[in-house]
């Protein structure tokens, strides 16, 4: 029998950033990624890694800004679990791109999109590592009054836009 061991990884979100972490299965996964965000707009910018869990077991990598590359292999390389990708996103949102994220053939679930604060609950064994949940932000204080669900429409219809 072996032995498991927890950990949490704290994700490195900067500035203006989103994060999304997910769990893919072929290597051609960061190309697909790209291809997905890259046609998603045109402003968008982004960093890829991924975990490949077999051959070289390397941290496959490519995006369109250099900073997130860099931020999403630092990120991987924290979690450190086989077939996981990361992808850092600015000038955009989740919203924006997951369908077409959920879309790529490869993958198979995603874990967390996100601004908020990440920390990734990783299970190692003698095999490798595994992702086995995530801690999106803070725990809840309270229910909604009927000044927040104000704020809430607010926000959606008059600063982002996203309802009439």
């Amino acid at each position: 029998m072996s032995e498991l061991k927890l950990s949490c990884e704290t994700m490195e979100i900067p500035d203006e950033c989103n994060i999304i972490v997910g769990q893919s299965h072929f290597i051609k996964t960061v190309e697909d990624l790209f291809e997905a965000l890259v046609t998603s707009s045109p402003s968008l910018k982004f960093g890829i890694a991924f975990c490949e869990a077999s051959i070289e077991k390397l941290v496959r990598r490519d995006g369109n800004d250099r900073a997130l590359v860099d931020c999403a292999v630092k990120n991987a390389l924290k979690i450190a679990a086989g077939h996981v990708f990361v992808v850092v996103i600015r000038d955009g949102y989740p919203i924006n791109v997951m369908a077409r994220v959920k879309a790529v053939q490869e993958v198979c679930g995603v874990f967390a999109a996100t601004a908020n604060p990440l920390q990734i609950i990783v299970a190692g064994s003698e095999q490798g590592r595994g992702v086995i949940g995530v801690i999106d932000g803070g725990s809840p204080v309270g229910v909604e009054d009927e000044a927040g669900e104000q704020w809430r429409k607010n926000l959606l219809r008059n600063v982002i836009g996203y309802k009439r």
